[in-house]
């Protein structure tokens, strides 16, 4: 078990991925979790600031622009977030000698496939927010010899936008909803991915080998389409009066094309350090419990 007092750097800690770390983290070391007054990720002075003072072991990055139509619109500044921020945050863990943990997504595939993307498999971005994933991908495993980069896909949790809470909060509104079918994934629960990402920290700190670098998916097993994620919703949730419909991706207007396959071959990090093998309909129903733990049962405050 690493040393308690080991300083770790926790960065987007308001979002989905990085409030569900905060606890894990905490396990570990001593987390740091500075906000945007006193770390703007726009800014490369102000992120080699933070690093260079607080000399950190580990760094989490779980900070990026997630807007997926939003970025067709603001690709620079997506690109700054996505792709410039990260270089930065892994030239800094390069030069204190951390580890540097980075979130990416399935969004840099095509979706052409209809088997599980590998981690050997090139990307090929369809849309702009894919395109700053991508770019910050290749800046981390370039700048960083210490690197994790973990792809992850169709995010939820008890936290900002998501489609888990959006469909609990449609329900409230009307008993009949219509979802697209044609497009495929794997749901991943914040608290689940961040318990594994934990693991693996765990691991770097203790061994501190730097052969553990490298990419990684990090998802449940199986797949389902936003159509079979909302049935399932659902009927996790008890709500039997809600008719799912489904439709095509083509019926639906958004500005950024979506792939329409993107299930991610998680088997290399179950591999290499030992995690369990968790399909996404049980990580639904964890999360179903996490929320009846919490009190937080009503459609509203599922955030």
């Amino acid at each position: 078990m690493p040393d308690g007092t080991v300083p770790i750097l926790l960065l987007g800690a308001t979002g989905q991925v990085g409030h569900a770390l905060r606890r894990p983290l905490a396990s570990l070391g001593t987390v740091h979790a500075p906000g945007r007054a006193t770390v703007d990720l726009t800014a490369p002075a102000s992120i080699r600031r933070v690093v260079a003072d607080l000399e950190p072991r580990l760094i989490v990055n779980a900070a990026a622009y997630t807007d997926v139509d939003g970025a067709e619109a603001e690709p620079e500044r997506a690109a700054r977030l996505n792709a410039e921020a990260p270089r930065v945050l892994a030239e800094a863990a390069r030069d204190v000698g951390a580890w540097c943990v980075h979130y990416s997504t399935d969004y840099v595939f095509d979706g052409t496939r209809r088997v599980p993307y590998t981690e050997d498999i090139p990307p090929n971005p369809i849309n702009a927010y894919g395109r700053t994933k991508r770019a910050g991908e290749e800046a981390v495993q370039a700048a960083c010899d210490r690197h994790v980069v973990l792809r992850t896909s169709w995010m939820y949790s008890r936290r900002r936008s998501n489609f888990v809470r959006a469909m609990l909060r449609l329900a409230d509104d009307t008993d009949r909803l219509t979802v697209v079918d044609d497009q495929i994934g794997v749901p991943t629960w914040a608290g689940g991915l961040a318990e594994a990402t934990a693991s693996i920290c765990e691991q770097l700190l203790a061994v501190d080998d730097a052969s553990l670098s490298g990419l990684y998916h990090l998802t449940g097993t199986g797949q389902t389409s936003w159509y079979g994620f909302a049935q399932a919703i659902f009927a996790q949730f008890g709500r039997p009066d809600v008719t799912v419909e489904p439709v095509s991706s083509g019926e639906y207007e958004t500005t950024a094309p979506r792939p329409a396959y993107t299930v991610l071959d998680a088997s290399r990090a179950r591999e290499v350090f030992g995690l369990p093998d968790t399909p996404w309909t049980a990580q639904l129903a964890r999360f179903r419990e996490h929320v009846a733990s919490v009190g937080d049962t009503s459609a509203a405050d599922v955030s």
